[in-house]
């Protein structure tokens, strides 16, 4: 028996790439979208009550990471790219349906428009369903995860004195937090965990309509080279 399944709506986000995506959401809260809806559920109606409500689970595609053969295990970022699990036992991109899950913070409502944040959602991710995050039901205080049972250690960002300027003058022309959202995903250390950088390496991804490089000075630091517009 076969299904189909059609989005609701679509992700406009400040991931424009997938490297330097937070690896789960709330990682970074300065990450911003908007999620648009589709007919008929770009109506006000569909989105009554969501005022009152603080976080929603989305139910998305992975859209760029699709297959048609699945996967039984998978080598998760987490464990360093070189151990392999069984695929349900992560939540890594390759799924057996392309299907993910994400709590984001619920900033706005309008018909048509929901405004999220906290989001580790690429620019365009279709979405196949809203559902409103239930704290009783959903927080489980005793919950346990022995893969993956703290966050990630973040690692220091400094910036050089000319790509602060740049990110300053680019966030103030967006309206965004693009010093907290560079600062926010950078900490999370993007770089695959099997690399070992050297000084002269630079990395770069694109966030909103700016390219931001950045180099590893040394283990465990980050440094911001420059925020230019996107080419």
């Amino acid at each position: 028996m076969s299904y189909q399944v059609s989005p609701v709506g679509f992700v406009r986000s400040c991931f424009k790439e997938k490297f330097a995506i937070p690896r789960q959401p709330q990682l970074a809260p300065a990450a911003r979208g908007v999620l648009e809806l589709v007919a008929p559920f770009d109506q006000g109606e569909a989105v009554q009550g969501l005022e009152q409500v603080s976080h929603v689970w989305l139910l998305f595609l992975f859209h760029q990471a699709l297959e048609d053969k699945p996967r039984l295990k998978v080598r998760p970022p987490r464990l360093g790219g070189n151990t392999s699990m069984g695929v349900f036992a992560t939540r890594a991109t390759h799924r057996p349906n392309g299907i993910g899950q994400s709590v984001v913070k619920l900033d706005k409502v309008e018909p048509g428009r929901l405004w999220i944040s906290g989001i580790d959602l690429l620019d365009g991710t279709p979405v196949l369903d809203i559902k409103p995050y239930v704290p009783y039901a959903d927080m489980i205080d005793d919950a346990t995860n022995g893969i993956a049972s703290s966050a990630p250690q973040l690692i220091a960002v400094q910036w050089l004195k000319t790509a602060l300027q740049q990110a300053k003058g680019h966030a103030q022309r967006l309206g965004e937090p693009l010093v907290e959202l560079i600062e926010q995903c950078l900490a999370q250390d993007p770089r695959p965990a099997y690399q070992v950088p050297t000084s002269e390496r630079e990395y770069g991804a694109q966030l909103w309509d700016v390219d931001v490089r950045w180099h590893y000075p040394e283990p465990g630091m980050i440094c911001v080279l420059e925020v230019v517009p996107a080419q």
